[in-house]
């Protein structure tokens, strides 16, 4: 399985950003895929997840609001569409994904870094 994440940048606050996390290597029904970030010095913390058969999303509270995760069975991607962003979205992103029965994500790709200006 891969996870390729894309669309990471330095853009300024209030700005918007699309992250997309192209899948390959099995088909990902009955499974969810999310979105996670990292900051500098804090740990990995929940962004965003939906699920590949129904397209059910969940949000952090952080995010609500402004970021919308999306799927595209057609083209096997995940994507995250960023608004308003604000300096303390400053994080690497990393999609991830998992088994809907299973607990963890355990299907990782690699991060992209996005940087929001004040």
């Amino acid at each position: 399985v891969q996870l390729q994440a894309f669309g990471g940048g330095l853009v300024q606050a209030g700005d918007s950003l699309r992250l997309s996390c192209a899948a390959s290597g099995r088909t990902f029904t009955n499974h969810v895929m999310g979105w996670f970030r990292q900051a500098p010095g804090k740990e990995r913390e929940f962004v965003s997840s939906i699920t590949w058969n129904l397209g059910t999303t969940y949000y952090a509270d952080s995010v609500k609001g402004r970021f919308t995760i999306s799927r595209d069975g057609a083209k096997n991607t995940v994507d995250l569409q960023m608004n308003t962003l604000k300096p303390e979205d400053t994080a690497v992103y990393y999609c991830a994904a998992r088994r809907s029965a299973a607990r963890n994500f355990h299907y990782w790709g690699q991060g992209t870094q996005v940087t929001v200006s004040s």
